[in-house]
C-alpha cells in the first residue's frame, strides 16, 4: 500500500483489495489484482464549495484560463493537481438546450428534453473533458509519448492535447475502423498512426502490452484520470438546469467511460451533501455491439457490492473469441465488444437505479436524422442515446413528463460519409454502404432532387411540381 501525500490518491475498485497507490505513479489496473482504479479523495482536506451554485462566481472572471475551462472550473471537485500543473486549451464550452421538437418526437412532454451537445468542444467531441485531466497527469507523472488504442474520437483528441503540451502522440486503430473526419485530426495534429490487423478490441489490448516496453501514457478510459474529467459533462448539465437534478441521463455505451464518471460524479457529489438525490443512468449500445445489454440483461450481471462474477465475463468473452464475433455498427464511436470500463458502469447502474438497452442501427440512423432537423447534428454514436430514450419512453420506464438529458457525444462532421449516404443512397447500395441489416427505406432520408441545369426545371420543383 503505497504512501498517501496529498488529498487525492488512486485506489483500486475492487473492495476486497482497495489497495491504494501514490497520485503520481501512472497505472491503468491495480498492480494487486488487476481490477481498474479510482481517483480518490480525502474531502475534509479540500475546500470543496458549500453549494454547486458557488461555482457561478467563476464566470465572472473569463479571462482565466481555468475558470474558462468547463473542466477546470470544477477543480475542487477533481482536486489532484496544483494549479499552476492544470492542462487546458478551452475545454467544456458546451450547451445544455431544450428540444422540443425532438421531446414531442420520441414521446416526451415539450419541455422536458435536454440535449447535452459535447460537440462543441476543441477536437469536437467529448473525450477533451478527460484529456485535459489526462495530460495534466501525464506531466506529473513525467511521460513523454501519449497512447491510445481508438475508433477516432480519442485518438483526435490526444493528438491536440499532445501537440499542445510537446508530446508525441502514439494512436492504434483497427483496420478500416474509424471515421476520415477523426483520423484526419489525429494526422493533422502529427500523431503517429499503426493500424493494426484487428478491431478495437485488439488495439487495445495491444497498447496497454506496449505501454510499459515502448514508454507509453496511455489515455483510453482504463485511465483513471481520463474519467475525473468526464465527470465534468455533469457538472455542466446541472449548471445548466440551475442546479436541479434530471430524471434521467441517457448515455451512449461504447467503452463505457461515460457512464463510469457520471455514476461517479454523481455517487462523489450526493457523498458531499451537494445533491439530495441520484438521476437513473440509462446506458444506451447499439444491436451490433451489445456486449452490455447481454451481461447485464440476459445473463444478470451486476455490481454486487464489488463482487462482480469475472467467471460470466470470462465465459461470454471466450464464446466470442470462439465465434470469432466482432463488434459491428455504423456507430463507430461505440464499436466495442470487450469495454473496458464494464465494473464501473456496472457500479454506476447500481447507484444509479440504472438500466441498458440496445438499439438497431436503423434506427441510430433515423435519431440522427431528426437531431438534425431540430438543432445541432451529431455523429452517429450520439444518436443512440435518443434512440435509446425513444425505446424507454415506448416502454413507460421513462415518464412523458420526466426531465431527460440525451448525451451527444461529438460533431455531425466527425462522421461526414455517414449522412452523405444516408440521404443519397436507396435500395441495396445503401444497405451495404451503411452495413444495414433491415431493406426498409429510411425514415428520414432527403434525397437530393437532379435536374436539368433549367430554369423552368427549377421554378416547377421550388413550387412543389413533380
Amino acid at each position: 500500500m503505497a504512501k498517501k501525500d496529498s488529498a487525492a490518491f488512486q485506489r483500486c475498485i475492487n473492495p476486497a483489495c482497495a489497495a491504494t497507490f501514490d497520485i503520481h505513479e501512472a497505472l491503468t489496473a491495480c498492480p494487486e489484482c488487476g481490477n481498474l482504479l479510482d481517483i480518490a479523495y480525502d474531502w475534509e482536506a479540500i475546500e470543496v464549495p458549500k453549494r454547486l451554485s458557488d461555482f457561478e462566481r467563476r464566470w465572472a472572471r473569463r479571462t482565466d484560463p481555468l475558470d474558462f475551462s468547463g473542466v477546470w472550473r470544477f477543480r475542487e471537485l477533481l482536486s489532484f493537481a496544483p494549479e499552476e500543473a492544470l492542462v487546458t486549451i478551452g475545454e467544456g464550452q458546451t450547451l445544455l438546450y431544450h428540444n422540443e421538437t425532438l421531446a414531442r418526437q420520441i414521446g416526451l412532454s415539450g419541455g422536458n428534453l435536454h440535449l447535452q451537445y459535447e460537440g462543441l468542444n476543441p477536437s469536437g467531441s467529448f473525450k477533451d473533458n478527460g484529456m485535459a485531466a489526462a495530460f495534466t497527469h501525464a506531466r506529473m507523472a513525467g511521460a513523454r509519448r501519449a497512447a491510445c488504442a481508438s475508433t477516432g474520437n480519442t485518438s483526435a483528441s490526444m493528438a491536440m492535447y499532445a501537440a499542445a503540451v510537446g508530446m508525441q502522440a502514439v494512436i492504434f486503430i483497427g483496420s478500416g475502423k474509424i471515421a476520415y473526419g477523426k483520423l484526419a485530426q489525429a494526422l493533422d495534429s502529427g500523431g503517429l498512426t499503426l493500424q493494426i490487423r484487428g478491431d478495437f478490441d485488439d488495439a487495445m489490448r495491444l497498447v496497454q502490452q506496449a505501454a510499459p516496453r515502448a514508454g507509453l501514457y496511455v489515455v483510453n478510459s482504463v485511465n483513471p484520470f481520463r474519467l475525473e474529467g468526464q465527470k465534468t459533462i455533469m457538472y455542466r448539465v446541472l449548471e445548466a438546469l440551475s442546479w436541479e437534478v434530471p430524471d434521467w441521463i441517457v448515455v451512449p455505451g461504447g467503452n463505457l467511460g461515460n457512464s463510469s464518471a457520471f455514476g461517479k460524479a454523481f455517487i462523489e457529489l450526493h457523498e458531499l451533501g451537494l445533491i439530495d438525490r441520484m438521476p437513473r443512468i440509462a446506458v444506451i449500445n447499439s444491436t451490433g455491439a451489445h456486449t452490455l445489454h447481454t451481461l447485464v440483461g440476459d445473463k444478470g450481471l451486476s455490481w454486487g457490492a464489488g463482487s462482480v462474477d469475472d467467471e460470466a465475463i470470462a465465459k461470454y468473452y471466450g464464446y466470442l473469441d470462439a465465434g470469432g464475433l466482432r463488434a459491428h455498427t455504423v456507430a463507430t464511436a461505440i464499436e466495442i465488444n470487450r469495454p473496458v470500463n464494464l465494473k464501473k458502469c456496472l457500479r454506476a447502474l447500481d447507484a444509479a437505479d440504472g438500466v441498458v438497452r440496445e438499439v438497431p442501427d436503423e434506427d441510430i440512423l433515423d435519431m440522427k436524422a431528426l437531431v438534425a432537423r431540430s438543432g445541432p447534428g451529431c455523429e452517429p454514436a450520439s444518436a443512440a442515446s435518443v434512440a435509446g430514450a425513444r425505446l424507454l419512453v415506448e416502454e413507460g420506464v421513462i415518464g412523458k413528463s420526466d426531465r431527460v438529458v440525451c448525451i451527444i457525444t461529438g460533431h455531425v462532421l466527425k462522421d461526414p460519409d455517414v449522412p452523405v449516404k444516408y440521404n443519397s443512397l436507396t435500395g441495396e447500395a445503401l444497405v451495404d454502404a451503411l452495413g444495414l441489416f433491415s431493406r426498409e427505406a429510411p425514415k428520414y432520408q432527403n434525397l437530393p432532387v437532379e435536374i436539368d441545369a433549367d430554369l423552368e426545371q427549377i421554378v416547377k420543383v421550388l413550387e412543389g411540381g413533380a
